[in-house]
Formats: structure tokens, sequence, C-alpha cells
């Protein structure tokens, strides 16, 4: 089976459900194709129940709707997918599911991207012809689960945290997190609250911010210079936290936005967390050297027993495994070359969107840049 359309979107993430959005306000024609069967899957069937968005909602809205007047300021996960539900009806997205890409190609001679899928449902292969392509598959398409000795031949639970839902089955047993990053530091809190008993592996300096303290800062820097903010930003922060350092929590030089401006990386939204690391409901323990069994040896020569072990590590982008003429706009691991704001545009018609590390704000400001581009030269 054969198709043409103008513009093929890979991946009905937010990204893609946004860049969709914004080529509808346009009117120009697309394909949307995603690999699961639904949208936004990463936030319906693998994010954990309490979860809600880090940031005030005026900072996660997608291009050209709003949430409701009602909503809360933090929005849980069930409204989110709520919002994602309304926002494919307002703007009549309608995703090919269960398809998934399997190359795409340029061809210089006829000026077009020429993509392979497979049609799961029907087992077949459908080829489109495009002439521009926009990579929305995600920073968060594969989770990420490091390399540590002896992993394979442990006898207890080993999950990524994409795998895990609540804390209720983990009651009176030994958890192990892996990694300090808002799901990391929040699965630990989740853990301890259903009865688990918590470790979290704390291997790099992190920022640990309350979420009235971000949402202050995120409005402030709009109107004051970052540096001037994130000194604030520390101030405030260790004013009501303390010096965490001395249970293993220690700060990054750069501060929180500048951080996330410069490498992406976010500070930690607590959620309750740093007060049972304080008191010692949840303890702190340094980097991995091995696994033996059920035992964890860690580099201090500590070791601890443990019944289940949750990666919160991160994900990666597979971009690069089924784009063939990326070179222009992804590197090696399947992200931008270029540095945010510019990292959204490669040659030929290829676009990606939601890979810069900016959250829901980053993926609007990538589907309306994408969507004027195109426009720009649509009709030429």
């Amino acid at each position: 089976m054969e198709e043409q359309t103008i513009v093929l979107i890979v991946g009905a993430g937010p990204a893609g459900l946004a860049t969709a959005a914004c080529l509808t306000q346009l009117s120009v024609p697309y394909v949307i194709i995603e690999r699961e069967d639904c949208s936004a899957s990463l936030w319906r069937n693998r994010a954990y129940d309490r979860l809600k968005l880090h940031l005030a909602k005026e900072f996660c809205e997608l291009p050209h709707m709003s949430y409701p007047v009602d909503a809360p300021t933090y929005i849980p996960k069930d409204q989110f997918v709520k919002y994602i539900d309304n926002y494919i009806e307002r703007f009549d997205i309608r995703p090919k599911y269960h398809t998934s890409i399997k190359s795409c190609t340029y061809d210089k001679s006829r000026k077009c991207w020429f993509s392979m899928a497979h049609d799961m449902k029907a087992s077949m292969v459908v080829k489109y012809t495009s002439r521009y392509l926009v990579v929305a598959s995600g920073e968060n398409s594969e989770g990420n689960i490091p390399m540590i000795p002896g992993l394979h031949g442990f006898i207890g639970e080993a999950i990524h945290s994409s795998r895990y839902k609540s804390g209720s089955t983990y009651s009176g047993k030994n958890v192990l997190v892996v990694g300090c990053g808002n799901s990391g530091m929040e699965i630990a809190y989740d853990l301890a609250a259903h009865g688990a008993n918590t470790s979290i592996v704390i291997r790099s300096s992190v920022h640990v911010v309350t979420k009235e303290i971000m949402r202050l800062s995120m409005t402030l820097v709009q109107y004051i210079s970052v540096n001037v903010v994130d000194d604030f930003l520390v101030r405030m922060s260790d004013f009501v936290s303390g010096d965490l350092s001395k249970h293993g929590i220690m700060r990054p030089k750069l501060g929180p936005l500048l951080l996330k401006e410069k490498t992406g990386r976010s500070a930690v939204i607590d959620v309750g967390t740093v007060g049972l690391i304080k008191n010692g409901t949840i303890k702190v323990l340094g980097n991995i050297s091995q696994i033996k069994g059920n035992i964890v040896e860690f580099e201090d020569g500590k070791e601890s027993t443990f019944d289940a072990i949750v990666f919160a590590t991160g994900y990666k982008s597979t971009a690069n495994t089924w784009l063939k003429n990326g070179e222009s706009m992804l590197n090696n691991d399947g992200l931008p070359k270029k540095d945010f704001p510019n990292q959204w545009k490669g040659a030929n018609g290829l676009y990606c969107a939601g890979l810069a590390k900016r959250g829901l704000a980053g993926i609007a400001m990538d589907a309306r840049n994408i969507a004027n581009d195109i426009l720009s030269s649509y009709h030429e």
C-alpha cells in the first residue's frame, strides 16, 4: 500500500499531536503515525499512578488550547490524559495507530522522503511519500537501564520506572531506587509512603526545590536575568530545605534554570522525599559496583539485600534506528545536534519536535516553529 502526503509525523505523543494541531490551524495536510494503540502512550501506560505535571499548568499547555479554568495548578496524570483526548477531538487529529516506522530515506532527485511502515493490525507494509518529515517519536522512546555487573543474575524484581505503577505491592519489602531525577525521587516517596523499606541511589549532583519556588522563579525569569533568578532560587531552597549535602544530596555548580538551559537537566520538584531522607525513612546510597544474587554492593564497600530494584534512569531516543538521512539534525544518540532553541530544523524538509529536553513548553515552541516553517515553503 502506498500513500502520499505533504507532511508525515512520526509519533502521536504530545509533540506529534501539537505539530498536527499547528498544521491544522494553517491548513497544511499531514499524516500522523503511532506504533502504540493510543496517543500519549507514555502518559497512559508507562507513568506511575501518583504522577502530576511537575510545573504549573501555565507552563505546560499545548498550542492553541488552554486547560479548563477549574483545572488544578499541577495537573494529575489522568487529567492530562483527558486534556490530550480533548485536544485530539478539537483539532480532529486522527493518528494511524499500530503503525510502526521502519525506515525513512530522503530521495535527492525527487526531493521527498520515502518512509516504510508496518501496519501491525493489517499485517502489511505501508509506503509513505512526503515532502516533509517530522520526527516526534520522543526522547522517551525506550527505557534506559545501565549496565551493572551481576544485574542479570539479580534474583529479585528489576524494572524500569516506566513499568512502576504504585508502591502498594511493595509494602514491607526492601526496594532500591536507582536515579535521583523527578521520577526517582517521587517513586522513592511513593514506596516509603506504602511501607516499603526504601533506599535511593543518588549518583550525581541535583537541585531540589519546592513547586512553589519553581513556579515563582519561572515567572520571574521572564522579566529578570536567569543568573539573578537562579541565585534567588538556590537561596530560597536552602532556606526551606537546609544543607542537604550532609544527607548525600549535592547541588550542581550551575543554577537550576541555567542548568536546564545548558544541559536539559531539570531540578527535582520535592514532593516530600527530602523530609523522609532527613528523618531516615529513605536511605541515600552511592554508586553500585556489582550485584550478587539479591545482594547489592556499593562503591564505598557497603552491601545490602533487596527484593526489588526500580531503575529511574531515564530514556533514550530510538530515531537513529529508522531515520536513514538524519545526520543534518540528529547525533549518534538520536538527539539534536544544534542547541535549543534552534534544534528543531534539519535539511531537506526534516524536523524534530520534543527532543530538546524542554518539556511541554519546549514541545509547544517546536510545533509552532515547524508548522510556520513548513507553511513558508509549502506553496513554492
